[in-house]
């Protein structure tokens, strides 16, 4: 099979940014603000101080963490059908944004603080777009108690989808372990848990080579659960790491193969995935650049480099034409997504997120799901076979003949040319008023008509007995 994708990297540069990276983690080490976790590296064979809380990482550690990690990886759905096999083959799997603090109203297009009621609606309007494969909670709970925000995030997407559910690490093993019991109700305890993790979990480090207390010592109990975690590195060329496209991968580069250290040294074998979300800063503003080129570079270098460890990855974003801001200003935006969706990743993400991916719009989900739709045909498994070639078909047909009737044409007419949905064809080619119309109307279409997988009522009264017994001791 033929496959589009794009390559950055030679061999000998490959070769350099991980002898760069291994010299990085020996030399400069890591800072680990964990008692725990830092006992965990010293056992491993790390250099540990406790003065200063760094972690220096040997290269001999390096490489059993990469022998150690699994090639494969299923992140499983509440409905089976859900299933996601990793790493992919052609088109990298959607998914949405995560924990955006603020919305815009899908009925009144008012710009606000999400609710628990929003988390529902997108959880929902996602289970119904075939064009986002599974759920990173797009909103925060805003209405809920901060401390327990996460606990609400997972159960009401799980309620509300049957997708699988991508969750945030943050605060501390004892989030993490009613995380852990609220998904294991689902699937009938802990151990079935462990064989079909119904949920994954994205661990920052904060860059550059930071683990903080909270998302480190959750990182530790999801991995010694079985639950996949996520190292998804945020280095922000010119404020958290060097502003240069390869001194970007090199420091994403270098807080994966640390993180996924913490993750062996946890639980031998645990599932890990290698990520990023690295883009340079915008030098007129301070804020983060989604504009910038360099972020589909940076993505398609990091994705060989997940590769060449044989790790399943998640990098890059992928965004559609903006609903809400001007046309012209997402073009370069969408270009850098495009390019960052077709290198080597096995995991896209960003869909329905707006504002510097502060913000989510229903309206925006819906259209880059159906963009996404359309762009991932471009990635599809190609044959390359003599049957496919058709050299018959042109000795039968000769010089200035057509192929109109030609068996071969008949053969393939209606299984090889790429053919786009043509109702959402024509929604994505309205112009920006009534693409905006009718995006509205389909989005409340889904969220009336669209039947999610139930789960029991009695299992979702436990779940919700576990927050508030969280809430309860944790106030």
């Amino acid at each position: 099979m033929a496959y589009l994708k794009t390559v950055l990297l030679s061999q000998s540069e490959e070769d350099l940014i991980h002898d760069q990276s291994v010299e990085c983690l020996r030399d400069v080490g890591v800072r680990v603000d964990s008692d725990s976790v830092l006992d965990l590296l010293a056992e491993k064979g790390a250099s540990v101080d406790t003065k200063t809380q760094i972690a220096k990482i040997p290269e001999k550690m390096i490489n059993e963490a990469l022998k150690a990690a699994p090639k494969q990886i299923t992140l499983y759905g509440r409905d089976p059908k859900n299933n996601l096999e990793l790493p992919v083959e052609a088109y990298p799997y959607s998914v949405t944004n995560g924990t955006s603090v603020f919305v815009r109203d899908k009925d009144t297009n008012e710009y606000r603080d999400s609710t628990s009621q929003d988390v529902a609606d997108i959880a929902k309007l996602v289970d119904g777009l075939d064009g986002i494969d599974f759920q990173w909670p797009s909103l925060s709970a805003k209405d809920m108690p901060p401390h327990a925000q996460t606990l609400y995030e997972l159960w009401i997407t799980l309620e509300n989808s049957s997708k699988h559910f991508q969750g945030d690490a943050i605060h501390g093993a004892h989030n993490a372990q009613a995380q852990i019991d609220m998904a294991a109700l689902v699937v009938g305890g802990r151990e079935e848990l462990k064989k079909r993790p119904i949920i994954s979990m994205i661990v920052c480090p904060l860059a550059p080579l930071y683990f903080e207390k909270g998302a480190i010592e959750s990182q530790v109990a999801f991995a010694r659960a079985g639950i996949p975690v996520v190292s998804y590195s945020m280095s922000i060329g010119g404020l958290s790491s060097p502003i240069t496209v390869a001194g970007m991968m090199l420091n994403a580069n270098a807080e994966n193969l640390a993180s996924l250290v913490i993750t062996q040294a946890a639980a031998p074998g645990a599932p890990h995935i290698y990520g990023s979300d690295s883009t340079p800063m915008d030098m007129a503003t301070g804020n983060i650049n989604y504009d910038a080129a360099e972020l589909g570079l940076v993505a398609c270098g990091l994705s060989q480099m997940s590769k060449r460890y044989k790790l399943p990855s998640f990098n890059g974003g992928f965004n559609g034409f903006s609903v809400v801001g001007d046309y012209n200003e997402t073009i370069f935006e969408m270009l850098s997504g495009c390019i960052a969706s077709i290198c080597h990743t096995d995991i896209t993400g960003g869909l329905g997120c707006i504002d510097d991916a502060k913000g989510i719009c229903f309206k925006q989900m819906l259209v880059d799901a159906y963009t996404w739709e359309c762009c991932r045909e471009y990635m599809k498994p190609i044959e390359i076979t003599k049957e496919r070639l058709g050299l018959d078909a042109i000795k039968n047909v000769g010089p200035k003949g057509n192929f109109l009737v030609e068996p071969h044409t008949l053969r393939y007419l209606r299984n090889e040319p790429i053919m786009w949905d043509e109702e959402k064809f024509a929604l994505l080619t309205k112009d920006k008023d009534a693409l905006l119309q009718a995006a509205g109307k389909i989005v409340n279409s889904i969220l009336d008509e669209h039947e999610v997988v139930p789960v029991d009522e009695a299992i979702l009264k436990q779940g919700y007995d576990i927050i508030h017994a969280y809430e309860t001791k944790y106030a």
